[in-house]
């Protein structure tokens, strides 16, 4: 029998950090969440402990807060600038690994007006960002996790197979409900990320607005579809999307009847929902999902 070591990486994860932009009186709050990991021939570390080629996971922290110095600007950018960073000071190095993740303050209305500098914690959506490298390449995946939306009505479910377990009702005027995980790979790395993240999560939004759905499944794909038409620069839409269900409370018992207004929201079980929506013309994913799992 040979044994012998595999696949390997290391980093600093979880690194918190708050940058508040100061250069006017109207403050800015970046509040990021950064994990560095680093690839290469680090097996003298773990088969005999020699340390001479392993960059301290407390440097590779520093790294992170010394970058964020002078402004972190767009995460994927920020992402692109601590790896590469890595790869170039250390030459043994031979790829890297930086996912952020992001949550949103918004400001506190005073008399009408947004306060300068005084922030309310918005929900529970984070802004996600993987950045692989591997030599002179890069490769950058971003998305959003925990996206919470629901629609009323302009949903139903019908025409599905009945055997002996089937329970379910068919229902042409449900509440539809999701908290969305999606990730996109863009095509590259020299691109306005802001204003694309902005696009593309208001595509999504629209899209479960105002398509009647017959599934969730066709929710599903019906948004990534559209991001892919509508910003060239994304080549594949990958979602996790449980269905959040809410079930017609029976008030027949109370001698009263539920005209479709009030329903039990259960938590679990629940259906879930995964799919990817591919450009197949776009460039190639090379690397670009190594490390980032739970999607189809």
């Amino acid at each position: 029998m040979s044994i012998v070591l595999g696949p390997n990486q290391y980093g600093k994860a979880e690194v918190r950090l708050v940058h508040v932009e100061r250069s006017t009186p109207r403050h800015v709050i970046t509040d990021l969440n950064v994990t560095t990991q680093l690839r290469g021939d680090f097996s003298a570390a773990h088969l005999v402990g020699d340390n001479a080629l392993v960059v301290p996971t407390d440097t590779q922290k520093n790294t992170v807060y010394a970058f964020a110095r002078d402004g972190v600007g767009d995460q994927e950018d920020f992402a692109l600038r601590l790896g590469r960073h890595f790869l170039s000071e250390f030459d043994w190095v031979a790829g890297a690994r930086i996912a952020i993740d992001s949550v949103t303050w918004d400001r506190i209305p005073v008399d009408g007006v947004e306060h300068d500098h005084a922030f309310v914690r918005a929900g529970t959506e984070r802004h996600t960002t993987v950045v692989n490298l591997a030599g002179d390449e890069a490769w950058v995946v971003s998305g959003i996790s925990d996206l919470v939306v629901l629609k009323s009505t302009g949903s139903e479910f019908t025409g599905f197979p009945v055997d002996t377990y089937t329970t379910l009702q068919e229902t042409t005027d449900r509440i539809l409900a999701t908290a969305v995980t999606t990730r996109w790979r863009y095509t590259g790395t020299d691109l306005p990320f802001g204003d694309l993240f902005t696009r593309i999560r208001t595509i999504m939004l629209e899209t479960f607005a105002s398509l009647h759905s017959l599934a969730l499944q066709q929710t599903l794909y019906a948004m990534g579809r559209n991001v892919i038409e509508a910003v060239p620069e994304v080549a594949e839409v990958r979602f996790s999307m449980p269905n959040k269900h809410h079930f017609l409370v029976d008030l027949q018992p109370f001698g009263l009847d539920n005209p479709n207004t009030v329903f039990y929201a259960a938590d679990r079980p629940y259906g879930l929902i995964e799919a990817t929506v591919v450009d197949d013309e776009a460039p190639p994913a090379g690397d670009a999902w190594a490390g980032i799992p739970g999607f189809a």
